[in-house]
């Protein structure tokens, strides 16, 4: 049973296992399946689509030369969660910024819908939090991930993820709360 609808019924796991054993179509499986939300992820992570595709890349290159490293101890979407954040980090700090975003006007400037300002807002809040802060806010909170997954994924302790989650949470209230020096967005 090696074409892919014959992978539609089985987990993840035993997928894994089918790829280190040699089918030819089972990575493909796990790529479709999660290919979307280390997408999200690797964006989130990034707030670069080019960096982030090219994480992502990297990220699948590597789950698929290491899957026989896979213990099993986790799940194998935190493992791939795991291997994509670590495949950001790495982009990250290999890139270098050319210019300030703030020095240029939004894609889009006719575009002022409110949920588009809350979305800036929250993404140019979370670019101001420290990176572990960032990363846990982006893995709790945006994709519900639990702590003790985000904690595997992160590989630091629960107790780390749920106090970054914290902190970062405070800091976003004060970077989006009420400020009297900023217009509101209803005057004219």
């Amino acid at each position: 049973m090696t074409d892919v609808e014959g992978l539609a019924g089985v987990d993840d796991f035993a997928i894994l296992q089918r790829h280190t054993a040699g089918d030819p179509d089972a990575f493909g499986e796990l790529f479709r399946r999660h290919r979307d939300r280390m997408w999200a992820v690797a964006l989130r992570t990034t707030r670069d689509p080019e960096v982030a595709s090219d994480a992502v890349q990297d990220a699948f290159l590597n789950a698929f030369r290491r899957a026989g490293s896979f213990r099993g101890d986790a799940q194998v979407t935190t493992w791939l969660h795991r291997i994509t954040v670590n495949a950001c980090l790495d982009r990250i700090r290999r890139v270098r910024p050319t210019a300030d975003i703030a020095d240029h006007d939004p894609v889009e400037p006719r575009d002022r819908h409110h949920s588009v300002d809350v979305r800036l807002d929250v993404q140019a809040a979370l670019a101001q939090l420290p990176e572990g802060q960032r990363l846990a806010l982006t893995l709790v909170d945006m994709h519900g991930l639990s702590v003790a997954e985000a904690a595997a994924i992160l590989e630091v302790a629960e107790g780390t993820i749920k106090s970054r989650c914290s902190r970062g949470r405070e800091a976003m209230a004060a970077l989006l709360g009420p400020d009297e020096s900023r217009p509101s967005k209803e005057d004219p």
